[in-house]
């Protein structure tokens, strides 16, 4: 039987590490639609030349366009054995896309993992880094912090600053834009007895343990 996951989480809920772990117990290939879309534009499949065309222009890929490329992927001999899918639905269009192409390949999804972690608490995950100016070190506040307090460890440097993308108000804005976007999956694959919604705000195996009793069900 093959297991066909979507895993979702806000940026910095910890998606990278779980996959990560699920790829090396369940042995699927983890499906990031940045990868595929890469590989679809060196391969120069008909859907990634599409792809392409946007891409260079800076603008966003139209969803026919990103579901079909996503169902090419699906139809490749590595997925027999079941695929995790990341970033992808990114929308309900998208997400409905998903749901028939799935039934077409026979590949409908089996569980969608959500990572939930509050918006505040990531906002402190991910806002909390800071580096050295001299030497390009980087610190966290919450995980790693400099061990004389103002004194960067590599080069004795006492200049720091934080990057624009790492500012808590950036960080916040796209937290907004994410949490806009995912609710309506979220709802939507609730609604299809499909979510499994897991607390992120956890040792990393603590989290990892939950997640692999679900997939455990399935397997």
């Amino acid at each position: 039987m093959s297991m066909d996951l979507i895993l979702m989480g806000l940026p910095g809920a910890g998606k990278g590490t779980q996959a990560q772990k699920i790829v090396e117990d369940f042995n699927i290939p983890h499906i990031s639609t940045g990868d595929i879309f890469r590989d679809a534009m060196k391969n120069e499949t008909k859907m990634g030349i599409e792809a392409k065309k946007y891409i260079d222009k800076g603008d966003l890929v139209p969803d026919e366009v990103t579901n079909g490329i996503v169902a090419d992927r699906l139809a490749q001999d590595d997925v027999a054995a079941g695929y995790m899918l990341d970033g992808y639905p990114r929308t309900i269009e998208q997400a409905q896309a998903l749901d028939t192409f799935g039934h077409e390949l026979d590949r409908p999804v089996d569980a969608v993992i959500n990572i939930h972690v509050e918006p505040d608490v990531l906002i402190e995950r991910l806002s909390g880094r800071f580096i050295c100016r001299t030497c390009g070190a980087t610190y966290h506040k919450l995980y790693h912090m400099p061990k004389v307090e103002g004194t960067c460890d590599v080069c004795g440097g006492h200049d720091f600053y934080q990057r624009e993308d790492d500012k808590p108000e950036t960080v916040k804005n796209r937290l907004a834009v994410n949490v806009k976007m995912n609710t309506p999956l979220v709802d939507f694959y609730q609604q299809k007895g499909l979510l499994h919604t897991v607390d992120g705000d956890r040792d990393i195996d603590v989290v990892y343990s939950d997640i692999k009793k679900i997939l455990d069900l399935l397997a």
